[in-house]
């Protein structure tokens, strides 16, 4: 197996690995949009010889290296998209543009991916195979991986790893598990509809707004009575708009929010339990509902053997390796993990704000560490997979 010389490595370009996360950080771009971030990256992997290969993307970047000895093929995820939100941090390297910020730290998770694909480039001759480096766009949209996919980037890969900084993790730990990690993240939007009358006299319609709240009350049984408390699941009603003037009842009041789950088990089990709640509640006031879900991603499903392997990664790399609680945020990532084996980990970033904070930010010293964990696990993988063929 390798030695642990990425991290000591990794520190040497700490300096340019800073620099390139704080020119992201300045120059934002939202999902789909992320045109001059993907010139950059480019730019960036040409001036190191890093070859890249074009699938059709419109923003995203795949890269690779190795591939000189055969061998298979191990993709590393980042992701390069920011977020709708006004910057308050008073850095510096603040953004430019008004209304976007890097609040969720993927100008740190691209950095690093940088990082490790400039350090694989000096050992290319020695990789067992080729590594693939995925630097995907609209991840906050929940839509960049399944264009990563359709563009056929994952066709030959044999493993995926992707990582997300933790701001509540401290510098040089990292967050491992296997099984499930992180929620499917499923939206809803509820349209009950009934017969509009004057508030006075009620009788003469039929009132949607009660039946939108017995509804709201009739969906938290679908957690507390469906589902195991040993599984977890979360319904969160957070929109109820309906009627505009005091003394009308009106035909149709709209519901929206989101469902969180950990195994496909529950979700299929609590999204079937919540049309028919939601149906036959507003059945019995004489209304109609009619669910549209908005599809997130699956739950983020970590594979098992991989787990052990970054775990080993993080103990030659001397990083404190922890197990993660179950984040109910949603990831994209999940999405590949439903074509070939992946792992998502959490790197420890000693931030003092949660993800879409505006006042996000993160600790740089975690940089060089995240860019070795990268960079030995994907040649780990490789070498593995390369003694087993040996037998």
């Amino acid at each position: 197996m390798t030695s642990p010389v990425a991290v000591s490595k990794a520190e040497a370009i700490s300096e340019q690995l800073i620099e390139i996360r704080r020119h992201l950080h300045r120059h934002p771009e939202l999902s789909h949009e992320e045109v001059e971030t993907t010139k950059y990256i480019t730019s960036l992997l040409e001036e190191a010889g890093i070859r890249i290969i074009d699938y059709g993307l419109k923003t995203g970047v795949i890269a690779e290296v190795g591939g000189l000895q055969g061998g298979p093929v191990v993709a590393l995820r980042a992701d390069i998209d920011a977020l709708p939100i006004q910057e308050e941090t008073g850095l510096p390297y603040a953004s430019v543009y008004p209304g976007k910020m890097h609040a969720c730290g993927h100008d740190f998770h691209t950095a690093s991916l940088l990082g490790a694909a400039f350090l694989l480039k000096e050992q290319e001759q020695e990789l067992k195979g080729t590594v693939r480096f995925l630097f995907q766009p609209a991840e906050e949209k929940a839509k960049g991986a399944l264009q990563i996919i359709d563009s056929g980037a994952l066709e030959g890969v044999s493993a995926v790893f992707g990582i997300h900084n933790k701001p509540e993790l401290p510098v040089g730990t990292i967050g491992i598990k296997g099984g499930p990690l992180m929620a499917a993240a499923d939206g809803f939007r509820i349209t009950v509809t009934g017969a509009g009358a004057h508030a006075a006299v009620p009788e003469s319609g039929i009132d949607p707004i009660v039946a939108a709240a017995q509804i709201v009350t009739a969906l938290q049984t679908v957690v507390s009575r469906n589902v195991s408390p040993l599984n977890s699941a979360v319904i969160s009603v957070t929109k109820l708009h309906s009627g505009n003037a005091w003394n009308i009842i009106p035909e149709t009041a709209v519901l929206g929010g989101t469902i969180r789950t950990f195994t496909e088990e529950v979700r299929s089990k609590v999204l079937k339990r919540f049309v028919e709640v939601t149906e036959g509640i507003a059945a019995a006031l004489e209304t109609k509902a009619t669910v549209e879900w908005i599809g997130g991603p699956p739950p983020t499903i970590n594979d098992d053997s991989l787990a052990q392997l970054a775990n080993e990664t993080a103990a030659a790399l001397g990083l404190n390796a922890v197990t993660p609680e179950l984040s109910p945020a949603g990831e994209d990532f999940a999405f590949y993990q439903r074509v070939v084996p992946g792992l998502f980990a959490f790197v420890g970033t000693s931030g003092t704000r949660e993800w879409h904070h505006p006042d996000f930010n993160l600790d740089e010293r975690a940089l060089p560490l995240t860019a070795g964990f990268f960079t030995d696990v994907a040649r780990r993988y490789l070498e593995s997979l390369s003694t087993e063929a040996q037998g």
